[in-house]
């Protein structure tokens, strides 16, 4: 019998039990008649009293003769007998009266009851809300369910993933007729795997799968599974599937995966008992166990997907596997056209333009970026926000708030002029290298006391040896300026050096364009599964011997050093410019492009320029 029939059973049962008791409480008041204590003494006398039970409150009686209303029973209220045999000497009716101490009664043992009972509810459920909404409820999934009307996202909210959408669109089909989809024989995937860096959208992407079509969304965390009773876990995994079971179609999206689904059984304290391992273990149960004809799909994301379990991305549980990357320039530019619409924009703002300058940029940074160049604008009382305000923006996510109120003392100022235009000059001076933005020695975030700014004219997948090598230049072109016009070194370049060196180790360890060692790699990027002891802090293992690392070493330095006098003699054929343009960052404390192209002589748009020469 369901517990719901049991409840509807117990309530006729209470109901009919109440109703016999007020019956007879009735019947019993109406056979029983109440009468004042001055008549109960005239019956008395006049011997129509047959018999009596005194307590110690009230006298009950029979009549020998049956009162006007039938009664032959009766109870009288007692009264003190000093009192009666005084009010016998007046014609004055009388009778006692119980006070009623029902309500004091009630109160004095209720009361408690009642304070203590609400003390214990208001306990268990503080402590039933930190172990995952009361104790009746621990085993019950936590995910957040929107029906087809509350998911407003649709593939149109959705930019610069075009490659992503149309994967998931043939989800979208099959969850909105997912009888005929299999006409052919064919199958959907059991689930799909949203991989990607953070901030690219994958939950945006989820979230527009379910506004498609039009079908519920369960959506919830994978830390959200683990709690610190054993085997709740496994119980929130069974309701989730049974709840999206019960409204298929449906979609189950878990994001953060890899909270979940860890590898098992890797690094020193592996073991097979772990409570998180057993809610993997009914995760793959459940993925084993629905029907993808019923309309149930399962969506997940992950940006660590080298450190989840193999039996997830087996065939037949996590079947597709969609790459969600950062967005190249087109996709950078149709993600601000989705963003700028929110703002009030001059005639002046250019989303390519802004696309060039931000170049590794995630949706999420760019709706950042237009937030900042927003709220810039509304700081300084504009009617709209410009240009100026998305490259202030820009400047601030990159390199940190202005510090003006950080004063270095006029050494400091100049050797940190001389540096940025170091980087400035040999970036101008060399071909293929990035058109130079800006450059500034206003102080900014945590340390760095000036920047220079590069635009990227396209983006670029590949980079040759010599592409390489002038970017090192460019980057060691601060402390070459340093040296040429000090004849010392500073601390400044600290973050130029690590850059350089981590070039030059991958042009000899990965890339394989050392002449000495050849066309070999010996260092790999981190692997998915077999490399777990990186998961866990320890350092991977050597694949070559000492005589190979001292090698090694020997070339990286080389290669930097050889980058290092090249940078040298460039900026030594330019010295006068050198300094005429430090003396002038000095006066300005930021050149844009434009005031760069008139300090070395030459316009904007020439073919020195755009090959990169620098007259002397």
């Amino acid at each position: 019998m369901k517990q719901q029939a049991q409840f509807h059973i117990g309530y006729w049962f209470l109901a009919v039990l109440g109703f016999v008791l007020i019956q007879s409480l009735l019947t019993e008041h109406q056979q029983v008649a109440q009468i004042p204590y001055s008549e109960f003494e005239q019956y008395l006398k006049e011997g129509r009293v047959e018999e009596l039970a005194i307590t110690d409150r009230q006298i009950q009686g029979t009549l020998k003769e049956p009162l006007p209303g039938g009664q032959t029973r009766f109870v009288a209220i007692r009264i003190e007998p000093q009192l009666a045999e005084h009010l016998q000497q007046y014609p004055v009716r009388y009778a006692g009266k119980v006070e009623s101490t029902l309500l004091r009664d009630l109160l004095s043992w209720t009361l408690p009851a009642l304070i203590f009972f609400s003390l214990w509810l208001f306990l268990l459920k503080r402590i039933g809300g930190g172990l995952g909404g009361g104790m009746m409820q621990i085993g019950k999934s936590k995910a957040k369910v929107y029906v087809e009307t509350d998911m407003k996202v649709t593939f149109a909210d959705v930019a610069g993933v075009d490659e992503a959408k149309d994967e998931l669109k043939e989800i979208v089909d099959f969850l909105k007729d997912p009888q005929t989809y299999g006409r052919l024989g064919g199958r959907m995937p059991k689930g799909v795997l949203l991989v990607g860096p953070p901030g690219t959208g994958k939950t945006l992407l989820a979230r527009a799968v379910a506004g498609e079509a039009k079908v519920p969304f369960f959506s919830i965390s994978g830390s959200e599974f683990v709690e610190m009773f054993v085997g709740v876990g496994a119980a929130r995994v069974r309701d989730l599937f049974e709840q999206a079971r019960a409204q298929a179609p449906a979609i189950i999206f878990i994001d953060e995966l890899d909270a979940l689904g860890r590898a098992r059984g890797v690094g020193p304290l592996g073991g097979g008992h772990d409570e998180k391992e057993q809610t993997l273990n009914q995760l793959l149960v459940e993925l084993d166990g629905f029907d993808t004809s019923t309309g149930l799909v399962l969506l997940a994301a992950t940006n660590r997907p080298e450190i989840l379990d193999p039996a997830l991305l087996r065939a037949g549980r996590f079947d597709r596997q969609v790459l969600v990357d950062r967005p190249d320039k087109a996709g950078r530019v149709q993600i601000l056209q989705v963003h700028l619409k929110r703002a009030r924009l001059s005639a002046d703002v250019d989303p390519q333009q802004i696309a060039a300058l931000t170049p590794g940029f995630t949706g999420a940074d760019l709706a950042n970026l237009v937030n900042e160049a927003a709220l810039l604008a509304t700081r300084r009382r504009a009617d709209a926000v410009t240009m100026d305000d998305f490259t202030a923006a820009i400047e601030r996510i990159i390199a940190g708030l202005e510090k003006r109120n950080r004063l270095l003392n006029p050494k400091e100022r100049e050797i940190v002029a001389h540096h940025e235009m170091g980087h400035a000059l040999v970036a101008m001076a060399l071909p293929g290298m990035d058109p130079v933005h800006k450059v500034s020695i206003i102080p900014r975030g945590m340390g760095a006391l000036g920047y220079t700014i590069q635009r990227p004219i396209e983006d670029r997948f590949l980079m040759t040896r010599e592409e390489l090598e002038n970017k090192m230049a460019v980057l060691l072109g601060g402390r070459a300026a340093e040296w040429i016009v000090f004849s010392h070194f500073s601390t400044g370049a600290a973050d130029d050096l690590a850059k350089v060196t981590d070039i030059a180790r991958a042009m000899v360890t990965r890339y394989g364009m050392s002449e000495r060692l050849g066309h070999v790699s010996l260092e790999r990027e981190q692997r998915s599964f077999l490399g777990a002891e990186q998961m866990y802090g320890l350092p991977p293992r050597h694949e070559y011997g000492e005589t190979t690392a001292t090698a090694i070493d020997t070339e990286v330095q080389a290669i930097v050093e050889h980058a290092f006098q090249r940078t040298v003699t460039l900026l030594e054929e330019r010295r006068a410019l050198l300094e005429r343009s430090a003396r002038r960052l000095l006066e300005e404390e930021t050149l844009d492009a434009e005031q760069l192209a008139e300090l070395v002589g030459k316009a904007q748009g020439t073919t020195a320029e755009r090959s990169g020469a620098i007259p002397q």
